[in-house]
């Protein structure tokens, strides 16, 4: 990996350094992400209004009568702070991984709800509309979301690990906040283009707010819990021993460049 050539009289920044993967925080970090998507992906199902009584915004093509989003809205960003986390400390590839995963274990779940709604329901089962109502498949909505989850989520890591081997250990808040405004960015626009339309979006003005508003919302979200970003990212550094010993190599091969 290379890193930006210090100018004369700069102390060079430690090239990136990161943990391996085979500790027993990484599985843990992995199950905590790949859950969150899943939860997210149902509770997700769910439209809500939020400040509907006093917010009320009218820019231009931009109109806001409360905070329109969905049930996912306070546990979805949690994936890009866990995908911060992983990506800062274990690197890109141990991401890659995680996305994978993340995205099989999405696949799989969608199939088993479109599986279980095509069953025969019991005679004595009365559950079977709402059961549908909740889980069931739309397919251009699973495209949408899968779609936003994989790009949005690879940008995200992609832009931190690029930052990191540039600056070192140095400005991480630089870090957390340029790769969140990328994915969050990426991931918002891809999921409303696809997904706009069979939610009844049909006019520019309602693509904007739909867009704008919800890449605001999941990026301040992210912005006002980085404080606990930092400290998981700083105990979890700490914690790993291999991080430790990448970090002092990585500082030893920039100490020994002429």
């Amino acid at each position: 990996m290379s890193t930006r050539q210090a100018r004369p009289g700069e102390t060079p920044a430690p090239r990136a350094a990161f943990a391996a993967i085979g500790s027993r925080y990484f599985p843990l970090l992995v199950g905590l992400f790949v859950g969150v998507m899943l939860i997210s992906n149902v509770t997700g199902t769910k439209g809500v209004v939020l400040f509907d009584d006093w917010l009320d915004v009218d820019l231009g093509p931009i109109h806001m009568q409360g905070l329109v989003t969905d049930g996912a809205f306070f546990l979805f960003p949690l994936a890009y702070v866990l995908g911060d986390v992983i990506s800062e400390v274990y690197g890109f590839r141990a991401m890659r991984r995680t996305i994978l995963a993340g995205f099989a274990v999405l696949v799989l779940a969608s199939l088993c709800f479109w599986l279980t709604i095509q069953l025969p329901a019991a005679d004595f089962y009365e559950g079977q509309e709402a059961f549908e109502t909740v889980a069931g498949v739309v397919p251009q909505f699973l495209l949408a979301g899968l779609a936003g989850y994989v790009v949005g989520e690879f940008l995200n890591s992609f832009v931190l690990v690029k930052m990191k081997e540039r600056a070192g250990e140095r400005h991480l808040w630089a870090r957390l906040l340029g790769s969140t405004v990328v994915g969050e960015f990426a991931d918002t626009l891809v999921f409303c283009s696809i997904a706009a339309s069979a939610l009844g979006i049909s006019t520019w003005g309602d693509f904007v707010n739909y867009t704008v508003v919800g890449f605001v919302w999941k990026t301040m979200v992210e912005i006002v819990i980085m404080p606990v970003t930092y400290f998981v990212v700083g105990w979890l550094k700490r914690a790993e021993p291999t991080y430790q010993e990448a970090l002092d190599a990585a500082t030893a091969r920039t100490t020994d460049v002429p």
